[in-house]
Order: structure tokens, then sequence, then C-alpha cells
């Protein structure tokens, strides 16, 4: 199953037409020091899309629940060469928190979901800020939507892109956040996140 969604994944982003808001931005994320890719879990169907367009010479890992559904998208990202860690907000949280650590100190971009696995959608978990604190690494708010795509009615409303049409990316300016300033991080890093989903969504109507 992973790897036919990743081989459908290939098909969607070949017969897409992509364009691409913040170049600046996502120059950073392809070229410049290790990062944090924020992103809100509905929009996780295209982010390895995202990752492979960014063409980031750097290694990558994400962060995946340890449940069912999180063990099936850590499969599919792995086609994409990216790395899992297992953990989430609930469970496993402290040692998925401290290996996206290790993995920004030995070089490498990580990628997570505030909002996930569970929600509330689209509100932001202190784990992306926490991260970031502890890291030193900026937070990249990014998004990834398809002009045609199969929203579910699930309580993130994931969205699962069609081929052949107009895709964007959205990569919003990095957020720096201090050591001691995690807990004022997160409303700056939640409304950065829907901004970008909104204007993914507003060019594609």
């Amino acid at each position: 199953m992973a790897r036919l969604a990743a081989r459908y994944l290939d098909f969607v982003a070949m017969t897409t037409r992509w364009q691409i808001e913040g170049s600046a931005n996502l120059a950073t994320f392809a070229g410049g020091p290790p990062c944090i890719v924020a992103f809100w879990h509905e929009t996780l169907p295209a982010m390895p899309i995202f990752w492979r367009r960014a063409r980031t010479s750097r290694p990558a890992s994400v962060l995946a629940s340890r449940h069912r559904d999180g063990q099936l998208i850590g499969a599919v990202v792995k086609y994409f060469d990216i790395d899992v860690v297992a953990g989430s907000s609930s469970r496993g949280g402290a040692a998925g928190l401290r290996a996206l650590v290790n993995g920004l100190k030995a070089g490498q971009h990580v990628g997570l979901t505030p909002d996930g696995p569970r929600g509330p959608r689209r509100a932001a978990a202190p784990g992306v800020a926490q991260l970031a604190a502890l890291s030193g690494a900026a937070v990249l708010p990014c998004a990834a939507s398809t002009r045609w795509g199969i929203r579910l009615k699930s309580w993130d409303r994931m969205r699962f892109p069609l081929p052949f049409g107009r895709g964007i990316l959205v990569c919003g300016a990095p957020i720096l956040v201090e050591r001691n300033g995690w807990e004022r991080a997160i409303a700056v890093i939640e409304t950065a996140l829907t901004t970008a989903i909104t204007r993914a969504e507003s060019v594609l109507e």
C-alpha cells in the first residue's frame, strides 16, 4: 500500500502545473542551515511533493505517530528519502522531540504537524515552538495543495491531491524562537501556518 501511495504521489507531482510562493524562503530550506518545516496535518498527503520540489541536498526526517495511520504515512515518506521518527504529542512525544533535536544538530531538516495526530484542527501544540527553542533552528511555515482533491470527513479534513491540474507550494518567512520564548511563539507559528494554507486555497479557487 505504501509503495502504491508513493507512486501515486509521484504521478500527481508529474501531471500537475506547480507554482511556488515564497521562493526566497524555499531557497533557505533547500540550501541553508537545518530548519523545521511545519505544516497543518490536513496537507500531509501533498508534503512529500513539496520536499521533492524543493530539491534540498540535506537529509530529512519527520515525526510520525505510533498509531497505524502514522506508521503508514511513515512508510510512504521513506520512498521520498525521508527518515521517520516515531512519536506524537500524546505518546512518545518527549523521545520524539529529543530525536528531532539530535537530527537538527546532525544537519537534518525536520518536519512535523503542530496539530497532529489528533487535533484540534489548525491549533498548534507546543512541540514545534519547543523544538525551535531547544535547537535554535528556524521554523518554516509551509503548505502544499492542488486544484483538484478529495476532502475527507476526518477531524483535520485531510485533503488528498488529484492529478491533471494546478498546484501550489507556499513557504512562509522563517520564524526564530528565543530559547525562553517558546510559549509566545506558539500563536505566531499558528497564525503563519494558517496564513500559508489560506493563501494556497485562495490561489487555487
